[in-house]
């Protein structure tokens, strides 16, 4: 049986993206999102698979899920989040990477919470993550950053899991 991770980089408002773009473009956390996601399942909504700049991601299974369009090169197709979770039983883990309804709708049954947050509150954004009560979760990693040449936040890499 899979455990369901929600994975973002957000802002102190939880904003998470403008225009379908990310507000952030952070190395650091490029990088571990990669690291954590290779080799498993990531779940997505049409308009992210849109927004990837060479499409389906490699070495995992892309799953796109969309009421309208079928046509996903690369990536399984589902109508829903439970009908895509019901075609995961055999996963260990399950990564939900956007957009904002798809992570409104996994965030009730969502186990883990791998969230890049930044120190920062964008002037513009059009996507948010959604809210959560931090005292329903308990935090099993945080790694700080500060700023350099490629990062123009401070940042921390921060691992929630749900309390039982």
């Amino acid at each position: 049986m899979y455990r369901l991770a929600l994975i973002a980089a957000i802002a102190e408002n939880n904003a998470i993206g403008h225009c379908n773009k990310l507000i952030y473009w952070l190395p650091n956390d490029l990088k571990r999102f990669k690291e954590l996601t290779t080799g498993h399942t990531i779940i997505m909504g049409s308009n992210t698979f849109r927004s990837l700049p060479k499409g389906a991601l490699p070495n995992r299974r892309n799953i796109v899920l969309s009421r309208k369009e079928s046509n996903f090169p690369g990536a399984e197709h589902f109508t829903s989040l439970e009908e895509a979770l019901a075609n995961c039983t055999d996963e260990d883990i399950v990564y939900i990477i956007g957009g904002e309804q798809l992570y409104k709708h996994a965030m009730p049954i969502a186990d883990i919470l791998c969230l890049t947050e930044v120190e920062d509150t964008p002037e513009e954004a059009d996507a948010f993550f959604p809210q959560f009560d931090k005292r329903e979760w308990e935090v099993v990693e945080q790694m700080s950053f500060g700023t350099d040449e490629k990062h123009a936040h401070n940042y921390k890499f921060v691992t929630y899991i749900r309390r039982k």
